[in-house]
């Protein structure tokens, strides 16, 4: 129920009940009024009988009364008259004329008691005021009632019955109070209209109010009240009208300046403040994300992050992560499916060769085939139960686009889709400085571990991986094998030939050294001519043939110089990890001491490490 609705009807009520309690005591105010005029009636009647009886008797007259009480009858007010005598007084006198004697209990009761009874009584149809009053003696006056009565003082002599009319004093009590409840009902609806014209203001102000806040509550602030007045409502309105627009005008411009970090101004429907929560909950939430991923260890550890977050948060459980080498203009699956160097699942092959064929790479734009259908062909479906589609998204780092981030889902989520990316892509973009940061530390360091000339790593690469790779044999329970390596007579390439000439020798066999050993297998040059090759789970027979067959392919390989081609040889020896010694470098001092002896003997060959050959560190 609105509030003028129960304002108006309480007040009705109110009212209401006035006007009844105000003609309730009307009428017995009237009632009472009038059984105390009847009553003032029926008392100066009954004196002037008393009167005019004493007078009769003192004059001698005293027959002569039915006359003047039949007269009696004939005063306005007045319908029946009677006298009626004690027994005392019938005792000296005798019972009188007819009449004088009690009739009914209410005169004898008089009698008895001296005391006055007034009632009101139904007669014949007719409301009839009775009223029976005594006649008390009394020596007092003169004449006095004991100078004709034989009686004490005090006795009761006689009762006069006098009956008044009510029905017409009843007429005019209804009739006034009809008249007090007219006027009385009419101040009511006059005070009733005048009231709901003071309160409508109040009323209709209120009701404005709820509209505006309802409306505030669902996100729109553009609602007003109207100002009806200048009291207190008014300004009440004023200031109502004063909050909306300041809240419509900052929230706004939070929400275009939310929008303005997050890529995505917020469409004017729906919800504002809903809206504007949510984005201002989203770049909190890719604070801590950032945060998160900065203090991760490596690049992986990110990839590995932003693919939780697109399966839990997002829940895309079909989803690709290409990484783009873009000096060899490839791409890598870094993620696939939420696997970590899964294979190429949602993308044709020809990526993986030729970056180009992606047209995110190749634009630096999002591809959205939910709105533009077929725009990417590279796009590879799987034919497996429901049909997809996809939405890519570019990671740009330092201009170009570094990663790719693929989206796959059915057809029919596409709409939903579509209203998540914008909160991805904040994510990817503050994933962007971050992978680049990442990527630029692995490179540096992968710089600072590997030899710029060979491409190959170096010795302090090695030195950071002896506890990694001890560690794991003796968890496995595996050797591995080292190998030191150093070609014969270099320092001649050099003296006779030129340092460029002895760069490409060792390139060559850098080249040699690679391709001869798995790709599980570390390359090392370990200084000058000099290399050292880890044979992981190999043990020192295996590892000798596959140290023989690098010795046959250098000394069969050619490498052609200005004018002329050199053919080159090389000197190996092998130690293995633990049978030779349970100590890193230890066994990388028995593979030296095995390649001196190797070069010793004469050169070109490949020598296994015996106990034997180990002779005192001075002696070298």
């Amino acid at each position: 129920m609105k509030l003028n609705t129960k304002t108006l009807l309480f007040f009705s009520v109110l009212m209401g009940a006035l006007v009844m309690l105000l003609i309730a005591i009307s009428l017995y105010s009237f009632k009472q009024f009038s059984m105390y005029t009847a009553e003032r009636h029926a008392r100066s009647v009954a004196e002037t009988i008393k009167v005019a009886l004493t007078e009769s008797m003192v004059n001698g007259t005293i027959s002569n009364r039915p006359q003047f009480l039949s007269r009696l009858k004939d005063v306005p007010g007045v319908q029946n008259v009677k006298v009626v005598r004690s027994d005392a007084v019938v005792s000296q006198f005798g019972p009188g004329i007819t009449g004088e004697r009690a009739i009914d209990g209410a005169e004898n009761q008089v009698l008895k008691q001296g005391k006055a009874s007034f009632r009101v009584t139904e007669h014949h149809g007719e409301t009839v005021f009775r009223a029976i009053i005594p006649y008390i003696a009394s020596h007092q006056g003169t004449p006095n009632c004991l100078q004709c009565h034989n009686v004490i003082n005090d006795a009761v002599l006689g009762a006069v019955s006098i009956d008044v009319p009510m029905t017409e004093v009843r007429q005019q009590a209804m009739i006034a109070t009809a008249m007090v409840s007219l006027s009385v009902f009419v101040a009511a609806v006059l005070t009733l209209l005048l009231m709901r014209k003071q309160i409508r203001p109040l009323v209709e102000t209120a009701s404005a109010i709820q509209e505006v806040v309802n409306q505030a509550v669902r996100g729109g602030f553009s609602g007003r009240v109207k100002q009806q007045t200048r009291d207190e409502v008014g300004e009440i309105a004023a200031s109502i009208n004063h909050l909306m627009e300041f809240l419509d005008e900052c929230l706004g411009t939070v929400g275009r300046r939310v929008g303005e970090l997050m890529g995505h101004q917020p469409q004017n429907t729906g919800n504002q403040l809903v809206a504007t929560t949510e984005m201002v909950e989203s770049l909190v939430e890719v604070s801590q994300f950032k945060q998160a991923i900065e203090e991760d260890q490596n690049k992986l550890d990110v990839y590995q992050r932003l693919s939780r977050l697109l399966a839990e948060k997002y829940d895309f459980q079909l989803f690709s992560i290409y990484e783009v080498a873009s000096s060899k203009n490839r791409m890598t699956p870094i993620v696939v499916n939420g696997e970590i160097n899964a294979p190429c699942h949602w993308c044709d092959q020809q990526i993986l060769i030729d970056a180009t064929h992606c047209r995110v790479r190749r634009t630096g734009h999002e591809v959205n085939a939910v709105e533009f259908p077929s725009l990417c062909t590279m796009f590879r479906d799987s034919g497996e139960g429901e049909k997809r589609t996809h939405i890519c998204l570019p990671i740009t780092q330092s201009g170009a686009v570094g990663c790719v981030v693929q989206l796959v889902f059915p057809v029919e989520q596409g709409q939903l889709a579509n209203l998540m990316i914008p909160y991805i892509a904040v994510y990817l973009r503050e994933t962007a400085p971050v992978l680049e940061g990442k990527r630029l530390m692995e490179h540096l360091r992968e710089s600072s571990l590997r030899d710029a000339m060979t491409g190959l790593y170096n010795r302090r690469f090695l030195e950071e991986y002896v506890t990694t790779l001890v560690s794991t044999s003796q968890r496995r329970g595996s050797p591995f094998s080292i190998l030191m390596l150093d070609l014969d007579y270099f320092k001649q390439v050099n003296d006779t030939f030129g340092h460029e000439a002895g760069d490409k020798v060792l390139k060559t066999l850098s080249e040699i050294l690679v391709k001869s050993v798995r790709g599980s297998d570390m390359v090392v040059r370990y200084g000058g001519e000099e290399f050292l090759i880890v044979l992981l789970d190999t043990a020192a027979e295996q590892a000798v043939n596959v140290a023989e067959k690098i010795r046959a392919k250098v000394e069969e390989t050619k490498v052609s110089l200005p004018g002329t081609v050199l053919q080159k040889t090389i000197s190996i020896g092998v130690a293995e990890f633990p049978s030779d010694t349970d100590t890193f470098w230890q066994v990388v001092k028995f593979a030296d001491v095995a390649l001196y002896e190797a070069k010793t003997q004469g050169r070109n060959r490949v020598l296994r490490f015996a106990p034997e050959m180990w002779k005192e560190p001075e002696q070298y």
